[in-house]
């Protein structure tokens, strides 16, 4: 089996200011080698090919066969990295909290603890007839958040 720490190395130094980013390596029981890649700018598919010939250069098939795949993560997947969170602020979000409440939301902040995200809602206040929307800014810690998944729509 290849070996996780290496790759995950490799990988680090080669996209290391190249403005891209690692979102995960996963490496199953039969050798099938998952690499998913970000950037600011999405990810470039000649950029997927270049990386994963990388890969296979450094890490040759012939002690031990892989099956190798390098894409971008997914778009409407959930957030598995700061750099996600970065890339998406000024973005519609959808915050899946541990209380099992859902949130929708321009995401405005990412920090070393967590993110903030602008919720508008509708709320009645006393002695009007309608409600009003009213936007409000709430704070998640990374641990509070299930999921957090870019908003995509047509």
């Amino acid at each position: 089996m290849i070996d996780k720490t290496a790759l995950r190395s490799f990988l680090e130094t080669r996209l290391a200011g190249t403005g891209y980013f690692l979102v995960d390596l996963s490496i199953s029981a039969s050798n099938e080698i998952k690499v998913e890649i970000d950037s600011a700018d999405g990810v470039d598919i000649d950029y997927c090919i270049a990386l994963s010939r990388a890969i296979e250069e450094s890490f040759p098939r012939e002690p031990e066969d892989y099956e190798l795949e390098v894409g971008s993560a997914g778009l409407t997947a959930p957030f598995k990295v700061r750099g996600q969170y970065e890339k998406n602020i000024g973005n519609e979000v959808e915050v899946l909290a541990t209380d099992g409440k859902k949130y929708r939301g321009t995401l405005r902040e990412v920090t070393d603890n967590g993110f903030t995200v602008e919720i508008r809602t509708r709320v009645r206040r006393e002695g009007e007839k309608r409600p009003v929307e009213v936007t409000e800014e709430k704070l998640f810690a990374y641990a509070d958040a299930r999921s957090v998944k870019y908003i995509f729509e047509f």
